[in-house]
């Protein structure tokens, strides 16, 4: 159950001449002359089918797996991603939590990137620039994430960079979830004709449905996951929550979880029971395997704040399996926090904090960016509401827009200066005014200091993500939030990371210092809250010539007002037709040629 290097990564070059060469064959020649290393994957995108649930059901897999492969890299390597879209519909690959540091070209949203339409491929060309720690991808378009399509990034440590803990003897990826067996194309069609999401038919770990731990909940036959493990030894599980809608409470039996990073910063290190993991969050903990293995133990995957009483269905549950154990788990699952304290929830995550003395990316510590002693330049007071009938349509909104999803990608619009796809006109508070379908951005200064509260008026928990950085945590509380919140705000150890939850009828504050140029990504993670319209763009346009910001790329796919641009790349990234494929074969041999002959050269 440990992390192997994925068998679909081709190979993986330092600055050395065989590499070069094989950079130079495979690349434009402008990638190819940096210094860090590249790690190649080939990636097609398709339906399987499965029946995690017991019952057959097409989900979204990549070559072959559900979930997809690992990328596994090092701080500042090269990612080249080739994905083939074999689906039925368009579609995009984003990279949650990932910078993309000066590079907002390969984010894999529509707000920058045209679609990979069906029967195309396209490469995904960025660096995990000054990054480590736990993310992953899904794909970003039509409520393909409800399906499938999503897989673990693994950023490791320089080894020039010590990590605040030993080093694991294993590395266990969980990806937890809820999950329905209607289709994604089915769940998108009620979301657009009002319908609310009904309790999930139930909760996936790793593609796998639950454990029979109850006979009356769990069908007989269904296939579950196993962790084997090695009594004595420590594991680091890096937990994410992929799924659509509802928070999940994680924990393991008779297990203590070492909470050690969440979602590219180290944290104080801290022995929790359980931990609420919220739509699109990322955590890794270290978990030693401590116990007398008398029987197989439970690792368990509930809902959190959902109505009790309509949730007949079963958790998501998986099975830790020491070596030398005795016998299968049996017996009820270890409790979740108490479902009425309404406090629990935020108390853990203001318990969440910096490990101030660690380096992480670079050497110097995390604390070195004293964020609680900059002045704020920008506050945006984003305020959500529940979905609401505009102009015929059921839809949500952020501060009484809904996000208007232009034909031309807005950093495309940027670039060629089309006129009339956005305004910058993004209100910094909700506007007493009625809601309104627009395509509003956020006017970002570079380098400046914004603070964003997310004050939430719907009555679920929302989780919200902003691409292209790593946002402070410095606050939380229920009620509504006022300039009187601040003095609560913690300016010293706040967690860094890119997806934060606000429960129903509180808030949150979050500070981001907007140092990375381009068109990004605000979002609900929530995929029915995204898909009707949370979400706005945040413009951030350096006013003077950056040489180190990416250009428009070589295989740019063209769309929308700009489309005559397309011109013959139909035919030169249509993979589709016999020529095409085998002309990347060709490419490939030939590159497997280099790597042959460049071994035997070094080998004398």
């Amino acid at each position: 159950m440990h992390t192997p290097a994925p068998p679909n990564r081709r190979c993986c070059f330092t600055s050395s001449v065989c590499g070069l060469f094989l950079c130079l064959l495979l690349l434009p020649p402008r990638i190819c002359f940096a210094g860090d290393p590249y790690v190649f994957y080939d990636w097609t995108v398709s339906y399987l089918t499965a029946s995690p649930l017991g019952q057959k059901q097409q989900v979204i897999g990549i070559n072959g797996q559900f979930p997809g492969p690992i990328l596994n890299v090092t701080t500042n390597w090269n990612v080249v991603v080739n994905v083939k879209n074999h689906l039925d519909e368009p579609l995009l690959l984003t990279w949650n939590g990932i910078q993309q540091r000066k590079n907002s070209w390969q984010d894999g949203v529509l707000g920058t990137n045209c679609p990979i339409p069906a029967g195309w491929n396209w490469t995904y060309q960025f660096q995990v620039k000054d990054q480590i720690g736990s993310f992953f991808y899904f794909p970003s378009l039509s409520f393909q994430r409800a399906a499938g399509g999503y897989g673990g990034i693994i950023v490791n440590n320089r080894e020039v960079i010590a990590v605040p803990f030993g080093l694991p003897d294993g590395d266990i990826n969980l990806f937890v979830g809820d999950w329905y067996t209607k289709s994604h194309k089915d769940l998108r069609e009620d979301i657009e004709d009002g319908k609310n999401l009904q309790v999930p038919d139930g909760i996936l770990m790793n593609g796998f449905g639950p454990y029979r731990y109850d006979e009356a909940l769990v069908q007989d036959g269904i296939t579950y996951q196993i962790i084997s493990v090695e009594p004595g030894k420590t594991y680091r599980f890096r937990v994410h929550n992929v799924g659509i809608s509802t928070s999940l409470n994680f924990r393991i039996q008779n297990h203590n979880l070492l909470l050690v990073e969440t979602e590219g910063s180290y944290t104080v290190q801290q022995n929790y029971t359980n931990m609420d993991i919220h739509v699109g969050q990322s955590y890794s903990f270290l978990v030693t395997m401590d116990q007398n293995a008398s029987s197989d133990y439970y690792i368990v995957a509930s809902p959190r704040d959902v109505n009790l009483s309509t949730w007949n269905k079963a958790s998501g549950v998986a099975i830790l399996h020491y070596s030398n154990s005795q016998g299968p788990a049996s017996g009820p699952l270890p409790d979740p926090p108490n479902a009425y304290d309404t406090f629990f929830s935020m108390n853990q995550a203001r318990s969440i904090r910096s490990n101030v003395s660690a380096g992480a990316a670079r050497p110097n510590p995390q604390g070195s960016f004293k964020y609680g002693e900059i002045t704020v330049t920008d506050v945006y007071v984003i305020t959500n509401r529940p979905a609401e009938m505009i102009n015929g349509k059921w839809l949500t909104t952020l501060n009484g827009i809904s996000y208007l999803q232009p034909s031309t990608p807005l950093k495309l619009a940027h670039e060629y200066s089309v006129p009339g796809v956005y305004k910058l006109d993004f209100p910094n508070k909700m506007m007493n005014r009625p809601s309104k379908m627009d395509t509003s951005l956020i006017n970002g200064t570079f380098k400046g200091f914004t603070e964003i509260i997310f004050q939430n008026n719907d009555t679920t928990v929302q989780s919200y993500h902003m691409d292209g950085y790593a946002f402070f945590v410095v606050g939380m509380d229920y009620g509504v939030w006022t300039e009187n919140s601040r003095g609560t705000y913690n300016k010293w150890d706040g967690v860094a990371r890119s997806t934060i939850q606000v429960f129903p009828g509180a808030w949150t504050a979050v500070l981001v210092y907007l140092d990375n140029a381009g068109i990004w990504n605000l979002r609900a993670q929530n995929l029915d809250s995204w898909y009707l319209g949370q979400e706005v763009y945040v413009s951030v346009v350096n006013p003077e010539v950056d040489k180190g910001e990416y250009g428009l790329p070589d295989n740019t796919i063209y769309c929308g007002l700009l489309s005559p641009l397309q011109k013959d790349q139909a035919q030169r990234y249509k993979f589709s037709a016999a020529s095409s494929v085998s002309r990347e074969s060709k490419r490939i041999l030939v590159a497997l040629i280099l790597v042959a002959v460049c071994g035997m050269f070094l080998s004398r």
